[in-house]
């Protein structure tokens, strides 16, 4: 693997006649085969576009999924749904309730990884929501409490990571958004990843944006992880300055992409904040991401910012060989 390896974090948005066919099949106009084969389609699409921007460790952008959260809960034994809640805006989701054991019933990302990893050349990476933000995101109706609920769903973690491995998969994404949320929980999150990621022979990374990294850092060594994949471009890579008196040991997923802002950011910006970012971490430490998952942009938008995070990345790793 080159320096500076680019990557996304997961999420990419959807085509048009996908949102087309997910409504009729919602509307019993088409049925679950026919649904499939668009879902097929759309993942091949996305993983064409990013090898076309040239991006070295790709997704399927997480097509088969609605909403983070919502996909898994529907998989697992133990939840009821009651009906929508917003998230922010327009944006809803079916949120997920524990009524009984949260119990594994079956592989839930193995047919879609494989799919992936069967349409592409490209380093494939799996991407799955981590349990602090599964349970934090769920009414808890069930256990005795909240660390009860993030271990249960631990141990379900760890069984589909380690059927992702047996599938071929050697890196893997955890999601827990919600991990900054709650500063007095950090310990709570952090021990629910150690549990999941127990025994699971592959490279690791969380990913976490949006939230106080200061309060983060002092925790982050404690992971058992390989990577931590974080946004820094929508603030304008401020929080760049903790790290200089940060004893930080692992990799950093860097985030030189706003996914919040539909200006398509310049070859140059993006040369710009990993050189700052070279300035407090080794170019073998940094891998170079969005910030978040690209889902809510418009999808040409999303791909000429792909196509600056590769270009901005390559110009650097070429002045770093040249040294």
């Amino acid at each position: 693997m080159e320096l500076l390896p680019t990557t996304v974090i997961g999420s990419y948005p959807r085509p048009n006649w996908l949102k087309h066919a997910l409504s009729l099949y919602r509307r019993g106009k088409i049925g679950e085969s026919e649904l499939e084969s668009a879902m097929d389609d759309a993942c091949k699409l996305v993983l064409k576009e990013h090898e076309l921007a040239g991006v070295d460790i790709v997704t399927d952008g997480e097509m088969r999924r609605d909403e983070m959260v919502e996909f898994f809960a529907e998989r697992l034994e133990g939840y009821r749904f009651y009906g929508d809640v917003r998230v922010w805006g327009t944006a809803h989701y079916n949120k997920p309730a524990a009524i009984a054991p949260i119990r594994y019933k079956a592989p839930m990302l193995v047919s879609e990884f494989s799919f992936a990893r069967s349409c592409t050349s490209k380093r494939v990476k799996a991407t799955i929501t981590g349990p602090y933000t599964l349970a934090d995101w769920s009414y808890n109706e069930y256990y005795g409490s909240k660390r009860e609920f993030v271990m249960e769903l631990a141990h379900v973690v760890r069984q589909e990571l380690r059927n992702l491995v047996s599938a071929g998969a050697d890196f893997v994404q955890v999601d827990e958004p919600a991990l900054p949320t709650h500063v007095n929980e950090i310990e709570l999150a952090k021990d629910g990843f150690n549990e999941a990621v127990r025994g699971v022979d592959a490279k690791t990374a969380v990913h976490v944006c949006y939230g106080d990294y200061s309060v983060m850092l002092p925790y982050l060594n404690e992971f058992n992880t390989s990577q931590f994949a974080l946004e820094f471009a929508n603030r304008r890579f401020s929080d760049l300055e903790l790290f200089k008196q940060s004893d930080f040991k692992k990799e950093l997923g860097f985030g030189v992409i706003d996914v919040h802002n539909r200006r398509v950011e310049t070859q140059e910006e993006v040369e710009h904040g990993i050189k700052l970012c070279l300035n407090y971490l080794e170019p073998d430490k940094v891998y170079v991401n969005p910030d978040c998952g690209l889902k809510l942009l418009p999808k040409e938008i999303a791909f000429q910012k792909l196509v600056a995070m590769v270009n901005g990345t390559q110009k650097v790793r070429s002045q770093l060989t040249r040294r």
